[in-house]
């Protein structure tokens, strides 16, 4: 069986929608979904530097037009027995499965990163990924720490969020067995208490959906749970922003459903390069650039043949 998976902000590098917009139609596509919410997506996602696309009002609708972009050239999704998204990427996943519209979704995800922006703005806050070490060693190290496990991601990664004192402490008294800490380019502690605000602001935005149940096994993030309603996505994406992230349920859930191939979003690498050490002996291929299409197609044809 094969999954799609969508990666989460994080994800985004400078110039990454370039090659992207040289698709048939995906330039025309970009300008009328930039339209729609008021945000110049082709600009920061080819001129904008590091510090604009690192703003959580700007990563998150940028990942998911380069997403729902690649998600297109890719054809139909009746290949894929299931999808996933990493955080902001449910969206994503929840485009492709048909839960939402593509409209919907852009301006769902509008509203969710200048909500998150919003609650960021409060208390200086950031996240830091620490690599290697056993995971109940680490998450009780955070948790002494005042850090929240953010994201559970498997193969070794979690990341903490909090304050940027709790993550400067984090820095300096590592977990015992991990390697290092790493901090993530965004701009805030996403996936905790600190995110209450964005909920409220989502809730609100939700009523105006009218959500389809999804066409593929929709694998949520929350608890690894294939999730079988419309509503129910919906009702996972409006708290997920303060709740952690389980990717590593998510692929304990691909395994269980008979994994038997891995293609990421554009702008993949980080969910294939868990999935390499998770999932081993999975075949996977990382949409970075449309030249990675030719690999995802005969990836495709290989595992539906």
């Amino acid at each position: 069986m094969l999954v799609l998976v969508a990666p989460g902000q994080g994800a985004q590098t400078p110039g990454f929608l370039t090659p992207w917009l040289e698709l048939p139609g995906a330039a025309d596509r970009v300008a009328a979904w930039s339209d729609a919410i008021e945000l110049d997506l082709a600009h920061y996602g080819t001129a904008a530097d590091a510090d604009a696309i690192r703003d959580t009002a700007v990563a998150q609708p940028l990942l998911v037009a380069a997403g729902l972009l690649s998600a297109s050239a890719l054809g139909s999704p009746a290949a894929f027995g299931a999808v996933a998204g990493h955080s902001v990427g449910e969206i994503t996943a929840a485009a492709y499965a048909g839960v939402l519209s593509e409209a919907d979704a852009l301006s769902f995800v509008r509203t969710r990163g200048l909500g998150m922006a919003e609650a960021a703005a409060v208390t200086e806050t950031g996240m830091a990924a620490v690599l290697g070490g056993d995971r109940d060693v680490v998450v009780a190290h955070l948790e002494k720490l005042g850090l929240t496990p953010a994201n559970i991601n498997g193969a070794g990664q979690i990341v903490a969020a909090g304050t940027m004192e709790q993550i400067a402490a984090l820095e300096a008294d590592k977990p015992e067995g991990s390697m290092k800490v790493v901090a993530l380019k965004v701009a805030g502690a996403f996936h905790t208490h600190h995110m209450a605000p964005a909920v409220a602001t989502l809730e609100k935005a939700a009523e105006a959906l009218a959500p389809a149940d999804p066409t593929l096994k929709y694998v949520s993030n929350k608890d690894g749970l294939v999730v079988a309603t419309g509503a129910d996505v919906v009702a996972r994406l409006v708290g997920q922003v303060a709740n952690p992230v389980r990717w590593d349920l998510c692929m304990e859930t691909f395994a269980e459903l008979g994994v038997t191939g891995i293609i990421e979003l554009s702008p993949g690498g980080t969910l294939t390069g868990l999935a390499k050490r998770a999932l081993k002996g999975v075949p996977s291929v990382a949409l970075k650039t449309p030249d990675d299409l030719d690999k995802a197609a005969a990836l495709i044809a290989e595992l539906t043949a």
